[in-house]
């Protein structure tokens, strides 16, 4: 496989984040709310699906995903290489990503599709008796449980009895610094959540060269924090009452802003997020209807008939000084001597997790309270 068989999907993952997130942005219990979830595994799971899906189920899952004018095996293989190249970044920072199909006890998931689940997705299928819902909970999440290090414990709070098939994916992430916050510089501080409302956090500090860019024209400032690895946060903190302006514009070009490396005074909240969502009716807004209609062609999933009933997605991330247990190394840097740029996440802004070896967002999302 060349080695950057990976990247002929980034272009479209990354269209697909952003729709994903304009969908779940403009939800109206999302409004004043943290948005977090990892586009990357989402689209994993939707392609993984798409192996046991024909006809117009399957055509509609692939140009929701922007890959109409890709083959399967193109998809197929792009995800293989893709999870290969994850996995191999691991001494540097901790990657779980997984997706599974739950059917329903009785309907035999194929066997081909169990096989190219497993090669190409690491995917897995499993029976659940869904016709006694407690059981199903506790059976589904103990499975979550284990192939998140239990990280992910309780995804699934009710099943309803009627379910035939369901798409579970997760993602968990922890990476290290490349740099870490010194400890003793972390301190209490306000958060402002909107004009009326603010919230103390715990608000790390660090002085140092990060690439840095303050997009006058667009309300915004842009930093790059990198994590050991190929990994990199990037945030977006818009100006003042400028998120929504700042949202509705947004799209991939913003994740190649022109960044300069710059001296600057860091603040960023210490925060941690496990957000779980219920993708269906989402999906169905980006055109994925018949997966969820009894018009739904999943006969290379099973022989009876099934159609999906539910896609759960949960995304965690910890943010703190180190960025994990890792031992903390101090290193000292060349400072210029001019007066730092200031960027103070004090107020709600976005961030991005990209994985730069595949070009990969692994998170996006929205921080309006660290704290909640």
């Amino acid at each position: 496989i060349g080695d950057k068989s990976c990247h002929i999907l980034s272009s479209q993952n990354a269209d697909f984040a952003f729709s994903l997130y304009k969908k779940l942005v403009s939800q109206p219990d999302a409004k004043g709310k943290n948005i977090f979830f990892s586009p990357l595994s989402i689209s994993m799971a939707l392609s993984m699906l798409a192996l046991g899906a024909k006809g117009e189920t399957h055509s509609q899952i692939f140009s929701s995903l922007g890959y109409s004018n890709l083959t399967a095996t193109q998809v197929n293989e792009a995800y293989e290489h893709l999870l290969h190249m994850l996995d191999h970044s691991q001494d540097a920072m901790l990657l779980e990503a997984g997706s599974a199909v739950a059917v329903r006890e009785g309907f035999k998931p194929v066997e081909k599709f169990l096989k190219n689940a497993q090669h190409f997705y690491h995917g897995e299928a499993f029976s659940v008796d869904f016709s006694k819902p407690d059981i199903a909970v506790q059976e589904v999440n103990k499975f979550i449980a284990k192939k998140t290090k239990d990280m992910i414990t309780d995804m699934i709070k009710t099943l309803d009895q009627d379910t035939l098939m369901m798409l579970i994916n997760y993602m968990y992430f922890r990476g290290k610094w490349e740099k870490i916050f010194e400890v003793n510089n972390t301190h209490k501080a306000d958060f402002y959540v909107d004009g009326n409302t603010k919230v103390t956090v715990d608000m790390m500090k660090r002085t140092g060269r990060y690439e840095f860019y303050q997009d006058r024209e667009n309300f915004t400032s842009v930093i790059m924090v990198p994590y050991k690895g190929n990994a990199s946060m990037m945030i977006i903190l818009p100006d003042e009452g400028k998120m929504e302006e700042v949202e509705k514009y947004m799209c991939k070009h913003h994740l190649k802003s022109f960044l300069f490396s710059s001296n600057v005074d860091l603040y960023m909240p210490k925060f941690s997020i496990s957000a779980s969502s219920c993708l269906g009716d989402t999906l169905k807004e980006m055109g994925i209807v018949d997966a969820f209609s009894d018009s739904a062609d999943f006969s290379g999933i099973s022989e009876s008939k099934v159609v999906i009933s539910k896609v759960l997605h949960q995304a965690v991330l910890k943010v703190d000084e180190k960025g994990t247990e890792a031992a903390a190394v101090t290193t000292l840097e060349i400072m210029p001597m001019s007066l730092p740029d200031t960027m103070n996440l004090n107020k709600p802004f976005l961030v991005f997790i990209v994985d730069d070896s595949t070009k990969s967002i692994l998170f996006m999302g929205k921080i309006t309270d660290p704290t909640a």
